[in-house]
């Protein structure tokens, strides 16, 4: 545990995060816009939605072609389209509007897994969890907190038993920028990487050597 901690207390004194929260249905509605999305894609799609509809009820009122043409270009934007109205629907008819702040009745929602539930009940709610993103199931393999080849789900489990509470939800936030900037899936800055001493990967050397670029 104490290795973890100072993992994170090194990678928070770099990236400076701040505790931040956003409204439910709007974190809920990006996230689900932003699978198989990058981030400046889904920063657009979900700015173009909301400026015209931003709650469950107006979102109704929308038909799933104006929907896809409003989160276009964001990947399957039509499959999308349908779980937003979906989505939508049962959050006003099941939940009178409000999204639901347990994780199993989240997940029953369409299009919302494991990870999309931990980003609304961390960002959202304040619920101790951690979103296992490709960055974060990527990083925690290569610092050897979790076995080489390890699902999302077994990542997620394995790290909150060794992250104390109070620090869970800056994983997802801190491993994003960190993986983003430094450990990148491909050809890793290690010759500036802050947390060079605790990780396990087994090319760092080789990517320690390389010159920056």
């Amino acid at each position: 545990m104490k290795r973890i901690v100072e993992i994170i207390e090194i990678l928070d004194r770099k990236y400076k995060v701040k505790a931040w929260r956003e409204k439910p249905f709007k974190l809920l509605i990006g996230t689900v816009i932003s699978q198989r999305t990058k981030d400046e894609t889904t920063e657009k799609a979900v700015g173009q939605l909301f400026r015209v509809a931003n709650t469950p009820e107006k979102i109704l009122k929308l038909s799933e072609k104006r929907i896809a043409k409003l989160i276009y270009p964001a990947g399957f934007y039509r499959q999308k389209s349908r779980r937003i109205k979906e989505i939508s629907r049962i959050v006003l008819e099941k939940y009178r509007g409000r999204v639901p702040d347990e994780r199993e009745e989240l997940m029953q929602l369409p299009g919302v897994g494991s990870k999309t539930a931990s980003i609304v009940l961390a960002y959202s709610f304040g619920v101790p969890t951690i979103a296992v993103d490709t960055h974060v199931n990527r990083i925690s393999q290569r610092l050897g907190l979790v076995p080489n080849g390890c699902k999302p789900e077994k990542t997620q489990e394995l790290l909150e038993k060794i992250v104390p509470e109070k620090l869970q939800i800056k994983v997802n936030h801190l491993f994003v920028l960190f993986g983003q900037n430094i450990c990148r899936p491909v050809r890793p800055y290690c010759n500036i990487c802050p947390i060079y001493r605790y990780c396990k990967y087994e090319k760092k050397e080789y990517y320690r050597k390389l010159p920056l670029r």
